[in-house]
């Protein structure tokens, strides 16, 4: 019975993070990639990676999507394992 009650939290607590990391992702996406205009088309595009508002953009994003990922591990394993 014990087990049940830890399969049904750490279901939802993961679940939850799940859905949290892809609001998230998507906030990423619409809100911080870099806008055309200003100084970000002044940069080349080999050196891209190197401007700060375009690397924060891909970090938040990987950051997000990792997330994601392993909350959704975490439910495969939960759901199909345990």
């Amino acid at each position: 019975m014990r087990a049940m009650k830890v399969r049904a939290i750490v279901t939802v607590a993961a679940g939850v993070v799940f859905l949290g990391a892809i609001l998230a992702h998507i906030v990423v996406k619409v809100t911080l990639r870099p806008r055309r205009g200003g100084d970000f088309d002044e940069v080349y595009y080999e050196f891209e990676d190197r401007h700060p508002g375009y690397r924060r953009y891909e970090r938040a994003s990987r950051v997000t999507f990792a997330i994601a990922v392993v909350a959704a591990l975490v439910l495969f394993v939960v759901g199909f394992v345990l």
